[in-house]
């Protein structure tokens, strides 16, 4: 795919995916009954962890001259990296652009990697498990977990593997 970019998201770029991230937690909303505050905004506190905490890294996706995704890894100083959020838009969706960026991203940090999703959102299970199986075949892993603190949610599907 010679027009999608996949790099760090800079200072610059914040503005930007901020938006992104409205729309990424909009589309969870149809899954976890969540509701935008008062100001019609959702929590952020991701998007200031990838932008200003160690350990954190945030990457913006464009295709051509738009932005048309995002992610966020942490774990960078730990044992395992985790891709804590990741979107593309819906209008970028289907064409091969999420497996590209995930690949990128992914290549950028060998070692051990874990990926929670929610078996509700049927689209990312597919996804992610596919995802998996491109990057290690026959060595990804998946599992379910408790949210921590949050007892009254359904537990998170995690995917391991390395890279």
């Amino acid at each position: 795919m010679s027009d999608l970019s996949v790099r760090p998201a800079t200072v610059q770029d914040r503005p930007t995916v901020e938006r992104l991230w409205l729309m990424f937690r909009h589309d969870l909303s149809g899954f976890m009954g969540v509701l935008p505050g008062p100001d019609g905004t959702f929590r952020g506190e991701r998007v200031d962890s990838a932008f200003t905490e160690a350990g954190w890294a945030p990457y913006l996706f464009r295709r051509a001259d738009r932005p048309v995704g995002f992610a966020f890894v942490r774990g960078l100083d730990g044992p395992a990296r985790v891709l804590n959020s990741f979107f593309v838009v819906r209008g970028a969706r289907r064409e091969g652009i999420g497996g590209t960026a995930v690949r990128e991203v992914v290549l950028r940090h060998p070692g051990r990697w874990e990926v929670a999703f929610q078996y509700a959102n049927e689209p990312a299970v597919r996804f992610w498990r596919h995802v998996a199986a491109r990057l290690a075949p026959d060595a990804w892993s998946e599992e379910t977990r408790p949210v921590p603190g949050r007892p009254d949610l359904a537990p998170d599907a995690w995917i391991s593997f390395v890279s």
